[in-house]
């Protein structure tokens, strides 16, 4: 069964830094490609950060040089590291792994709120 559990959320000030955390299970978690996804309150989802299994990595324009994906295969984790934090920023936070063609699943959501 696969499972992907997000965290690291939290409220943090503008211009602050969080890290989010997906732990995956049920998956070969090594082989595959891991994507962060943000929804904001009456926004559709939309794509944050990709990183392959090779470590190739890919960002939204609006998150570029400020967000930071990465993982661990040993602990079958991938992480948003982010930084310089903005109220539009705010959102909560879903990591995806597309197993093939409409086999896709998501992680709970973790809620990152950036205020002062």
């Amino acid at each position: 069964q696969v499972q992907l559990v997000e965290s690291g959320g939290g409220l943090v000030q503008p211009g602050g830094s969080l890290r989010l955390s997906c732990a995956a299970s049920g998956i070969i978690f090594s082989t595959n490609v891991m994507g962060w996804y943000r929804q904001a309150p009456g926004k559709q989802r939309e794509w944050v950060a990709t990183i392959t299994s090779g470590g190739f990595t890919n960002y939204a324009d609006s998150v570029k040089v400020r967000f930071t994906i990465f993982r661990d295969n040993a602990k079958n984790t991938v992480y948003l590291q982010m930084n310089s934090l903005k109220p539009d920023d705010t959102a909560v936070y879903y990591c995806k792994v597309p197993l093939g063609p409409g086999n896709v699943y998501w992680g709970q959501g973790t809620q990152v709120t950036v205020s002062s």
